[in-house]
C-alpha cells in the first residue's frame, strides 16, 4: 500500500472516530433539548397545579357559602322539604311496644294505669327529636370511648338478680327488661343506648302528665278523660311514680354517669318548675308591677318544666354518639332553645284554640290562676293586670277580663315572635353538624313546632 493509500485510509477511519462524536453531539444536544422542554412542561404543570388547587379552594369556599346562603334562605322561607317522621319511621314505629315492655307489673291495675297515657299516643315530639339527634350526631367528629354498650346489656341488670326482686311476670321474677323483637332493632345511625334515652324520655314526659294532670285538677288528656279523672288521684300518682321508677332502672343500666346525671336533674327541674309556678311570679306583693325579673322568671320556669328534659336528652343522644365537646354543647343549645320555643307556642295556643282543637281545654291556665307569656307581655302596657295576677285570676270576671285584655293587646303577636326567634336559635345551634336527612329533620323540627296548631 503506498502512502497515499495509507493517507486516504487514515482519513477515513478519522471521519469514523467523528461520526460517532459528532452523532453523541447530536443525541447531547437533543437530550438538553427534550430536559429543557421537560422541565418546561414540569413548571407548567406546577403552575398548572397550583392553580387548580386554588380553583379548587375557591370553589369550595363558593359551595359552602352557596350552601350557607342557600340554608338561611332556605331556612327564612321554611322551605325544608323533608318529613321527619320518615327519618325515624322505624324507631317511633316501635316506641309504643318497647315502652310497654318497660312498664310491665304483676299488677294488672298499675298496668292498665302505667299504659293509659302511652297507649294514648300523643304528639312523641320529644323521643322523635332524641331520634333524629341521635343519627345526626353519627356523622359528627368522635370523641374517645371505651366501648358502645349492647342490646343484652342495656336490658340486663347490674346488681345481683336476687337483690332487685323486681316483680315482672313477662320476665318470671328476673329484673332483665325483655329484649325487643328483631324487628325493634335499632335502625341506622341509631345505638340501643340512644333508643333507650328516647324511650326514658317518653317515660318521664309521660309521668310528668301524669303528675300535672292531679296538680291541675285536668278533666281531658288526648281527647280521652285524663288519669285522675280515670282512675283517680292516687291511683294517677303511683302510676307516675312508677313511671319514674322503671325509668330510672332504665337509665342506670346505659352505665353512662353524665347521661345518669342529667336525667336525675331533669326530674329535680320538673319539681322546681312546679314551686316556681305556684307562685306565678316572682314579685310577692299583692299587686305585683311588671318588670323584666318578671319575664325571667317566667322562662326560668320554662326551661325546668319543660326545656330542661328536651334539652338534656338531645345532649345525652349526642353524648352516646361519641360527639365532639362542641356538638354535644350545641346539641343542648338546640334543645333548650327547641323546648323554650314549643312551650311559648303552647302558651299562646291557649289564647287561640278551641277545646277540639288542643285535644284539651282551652284557657286552661287562667282558670290555673297562670300567668303566661301572651299575658305578661300584655301586663307590659295594660298595668291593670296586675292586681288579677296578684289574686291568680280567683274574682268573677277576672278570667274573662284577662283574656279580653290579652285580645286588645300585642302579647300573642310577641309570644309568637319570642318562639320564632328561639326557633331560629334552635336551628343555628346545628351550624356546626355535617349535613345530612336527619340535621334537615331537626330544622324542619323546629320550624314545625313554630307553626303547630295543637
Amino acid at each position: 500500500m503506498d502512502e497515499m493509500d495509507k493517507l486516504d485510509q487514515m482519513d477515513d477511519l478519522d471521519e469514523m472516530d467523528e461520526m460517532p462524536a459528532e452523532h453523541l453531539r447530536t443525541i447531547t444536544t437533543e437530550t438538553e433539548s427534550l430536559t429543557r422542554s421537560d422541565e418546561i412542561a414540569v413548571g407548567h404543570l406546577h403552575t398548572l397545579v397550583e392553580e387548580i388547587e386554588s380553583l379548587a379552594g375557591d370553589v369550595n369556599q363558593l359551595s359552602l357559602a352557596r350552601h350557607s346562603l342557600s340554608s338561611t334562605a332556605t331556612r327564612q322561607k321554611g322551605e325544608v322539604d323533608i318529613d321527619p317522621l320518615r327519618i325515624v319511621a322505624k324507631e317511633m314505629d316501635s316506641l309504643t311496644d318497647n315502652i310497654n315492655q318497660l312498664l310491665v307489673s304483676e299488677h294488672p291495675s298499675l298496668n292498665h294505669a302505667a299504659t293509659y297515657y302511652t297507649k294514648a299516643e300523643g304528639k312523641r315530639m320529644r323521643p322523635m327529636i332524641v331520634f333524629l339527634m341521635s343519627i345526626a350526631t353519627a356523622l359528627c367528629p368522635k370523641a374517645p370511648w371505651t366501648y358502645d354498650l349492647t342490646e343484652k346489656q342495656i336490658n340486663s341488670s347490674i346488681a345481683p338478680i336476687d337483690v332487685i326482686k323486681d316483680g315482672n311476670p313477662s320476665t318470671s321474677l328476673i329484673s332483665n327488661f325483655s329484649s325487643p323483637p328483631d324487628s325493634a332493632e335499632p335502625g341506622p345511625g341509631v345505638l340501643p343506648s340512644q333508643r333507650r334515652v328516647a324511650e326514658i324520655t317518653e317515660l318521664i314526659h309521660t309521668a310528668s302528665l301524669l303528675h300535672d294532670d292531679v296538680i291541675d285538677h285536668s278533666i281531658s288528656r288526648r281527647g280521652s278523660p285524663s288519669g285522675n279523672i280515670e282512675f283517680g288521684n292516687k291511683v294517677a300518682v303511683l302510676a307516675g311514680d312508677f313511671l319514674l321508677g322503671r325509668a330510672s332502672v332504665a337509665l342506670v343500666r346505659i352505665r353512662n354517669a353524665e347521661v345518669a346525671e342529667l336525667f336525675a336533674t331533669v326530674l329535680a327541674n320538673l319539681v322546681e318548675g312546679e314551686f316556681m309556678q305556684m307562685k306565678n311570679t316572682i314579685d310577692d306583693e299583692q299587686v305585683p308591677q311588671w318588670s323584666e325579673a318578671a319575664f325571667s322568671y317566667y322562662i326560668e320556669k320554662t326551661y325546668l318544666k319543660t326545656a330542661s328534659l328536651i334539652s338534656k336528652s338531645c345532649r345525652a343522644a349526642a353524648l352516646l354518639s361519641r360527639a365532639s365537646a362542641t356538638i354535644v354543647s350545641a346539641a343542648y343549645a338546640y334543645g333548650k332553645y327547641l323546648g323554650l320555643a314549643f312551650q311559648l307556642v303552647d302558651d299562646l295556643l291557649d289564647y287561640t284554640r278551641s277545646n277540639e282543637e288542643l285535644g284539651k281545654p282551652a284557657g286552661a291556665d287562667l282558670e290555673l290562676g297562670l300567668a303566661t307569656a301572651p299575658l305578661l307581655f300584655a301586663w307590659e302596657t295594660h298595668p291593670e293586670l296586675g292586681a288579677l295576677i296578684g289574686r291568680k285570676f280567683a274574682q268573677e270576671g277576672d278570667v274573662a277580663r284577662a283574656r279580653e285584655v290579652v285580645g286588645q293587646s300585642d302579647g300573642v303577636e310577641k309570644t309568637r315572635a319570642l318562639a320564632k326567634e328561639y326557633c331560629e336559635r334552635a336551628i343555628a345551634a346545628l351550624d356546626t353538624f355535617p349535613k345530612s336527612d336527619a340535621k334537615d329533620g331537626l330544622v324542619k323540627m323546629a320550624m314545625m313546632t313554630l307553626h303547630r296548631k295543637k
